[in-house]
C-alpha cells in the first residue's frame, strides 16, 4: 500500500513559478515510477510528467515541456514538480501518482495510487 500527499499549491501570477511536492509512504519508494497528472473542471485527468524508479529518465507532456521539471528523492521518499512560466491554461487540480511498474508511463491505467490533489491557479 502506498500513501500520497501533495503540497505546495496556490495562486500564482502568469509567468511565476511554483513548486508541489508529494511525500510517500508505505511501499518501497524506489521500486515504482512516479508521475504528475492534473484535472481543469470538466476535463480529463492528463498526463503533465513522469519519472522513472531510479529518477534517470523522464517524460513530460508536450505542452510543458521545457517550463515543467520533475525530480525525486528516493531517500526522502519524495517527488517534486518545478512549474516555471505558468499559464492559464496550466491551472489544475494536481495529483501525484504512484506507477505499478519502473519505467516513466504517461498512461493513467499504469498508476495505481493517487494522492488527494492539489489546486494550481494562475490568474492573468
Amino acid at each position: 500500500q502506498v500513501q500520497l500527499v501533495e503540497s505546495g499549491g496556490g495562486l500564482v501570477q502568469a509567468g511565476g513559478s511554483l513548486r508541489l511536492s508529494c511525500a510517500a509512504s508505505g511501499r518501497t519508494f524506489g521500486s515504482y515510477a512516479m508521475g504528475w497528472f492534473r484535472q481543469a473542471p470538466g476535463k480529463e485527468r492528463d498526463f503533465v510528467a513522469a519519472i522513472s524508479a531510479s529518477g534517470g529518465s523522464t517524460r513530460y507532456a508536450d505542452s510543458v515541456k521545457g517550463r515543467f521539471t520533475i525530480s525525486r528523492d528516493n531517500a526522502k521518499k519524495t517527488v517534486g514538480l518545478q512549474m516555471n512560466n505558468l499559464k492559464p491554461e496550466d491551472m489544475a487540480v494536481y495529483y501525484c501518482a504512484g506507477a505499478t511498474a519502473g519505467w516513466p508511463s504517461p498512461y493513467r491505467s499504469n498508476y495505481g495510487y493517487w494522492g488527494q490533489g492539489t489546486q494550481v491557479t494562475v490568474s492573468t
